[in-house]
């Protein structure tokens, strides 16, 4: 389904990443498979994991190169592309996977832990984008595919600069995605549900804490990748601005904030008028925000 196709794959040294670069090459596709090698706190460096990817890959017959680029900033993102332009002369799909956890109550959390968290999971998606761009635009073809998560799409506890950061980057993909519409570029969301080390540290200190483990662990990172790899080819190019999620074997498609419900009064609104007649009309349409409610039915990953 990719022959011919040059992809680039963010965060691939292991779990997600690593499963959707090797199903991208078993497809025919080029692949500079991108990762620091940084803890899950993006902390150290190893070159290691995206070498032993790319050692799978030429195993298998395929072509892929490793690179080790940062994905935080502007500049260590464009060699990213670079890595592909140099090795295999174009570019056609970016696959922003790349990710940090840096877990604390929203009371308790630190702005260097925000800021870590966000220079990856969102500038990073931007910096990486932003760079296959130009070259997008010229060819007038290419495709984004970004990693969300449902802890941005729902909400999460001590998540905060997580979820916004993966919300922000469904707002970056829907704008990718009209922007460069004219141009034949795509630009899509996955909402990934696989074990990872990205989700390791999941309390199991109770028989019910333990069940959801294992039943989160059967949803293997390899999962999501033959969604991944349509939606980067031909058959996938009536997506675009979508947002789907995968978990095991059942795949969705997400929807996005529309208006659900209105209330009018000819006369306008006073604050008193809002408080006995606005919020009582539309209550009924709230979530409620508890973990035995229809928004909480799935586990945040």
């Amino acid at each position: 389904m990719l022959a011919g196709k040059v992809v680039v794959v963010t965060g691939a040294g292991g779990g997600i990443g690593r499963d959707i670069a090797l199903a991208m090459a078993r497809e025919g596709a080029r692949v500079v498979v991108n990762d620091i090698g940084a803890s899950v706190a993006g902390e150290g460096v190893d070159a290691g994991p995206a070498q032993a990817v790319v050692n799978e890959i030429r195993a298998a017959g395929g072509e892929a190169v490793a690179s080790t680029d940062s994905v935080s900033q502007a500049l260590s993102a464009q060699h990213i592309i670079t890595a592909a332009l140099d090795s295999f002369g174009r570019i056609d799909c970016v696959v922003n996977n790349a990710g940090i956890l840096r877990d604390r109550f929203f009371h308790k959390m630190g702005d260097d832990e925000w800021d870590a968290v966000i220079k990856v999971h969102l500038y990073g998606a931007y910096h990486v984008s932003r760079a296959a761009a130009p070259h997008f635009k010229a060819q007038e073809s290419g495709n984004y595919i970004h990693m969300t998560s449902t802890s941005g799409l729902i909400g999460n506890f001590g998540q905060a600069n997580y979820s916004a950061a993966k919300l922000g980057v469904v707002a970056l993909s829907k704008s990718i995605a009209l922007d460069m519409l004219k141009f034949n570029v795509r630009s899509n969301c996955i909402a990934p549900f696989a074990w990872s080390r990205m989700i390791g540290a999941i309390p199991t200190d109770t028989p019910e804490e333990q069940a959801r483990v294992n039943r989160i662990k059967q949803m293997t990172p390899a999962k999501i990748a033959p969604l991944a790899v349509c939606l980067a080819s031909e058959a996938g190019r009536d997506a675009n601005g979508q947002i789907f999620a995968v978990r095991n074997n059942e795949i969705f498609l997400i929807s996005q904030p529309r208006p659900i419900r209105s209330v009018h009064r000819s006369e306008g609104w006073t604050p008193q008028a809002v408080a006995s007649h606005a919020l009582p009309a539309l209550k009924a349409s709230f979530f409620a925000l508890d973990r035995s409610g229809d928004v909480f039915s799935w586990d945040p990953i």
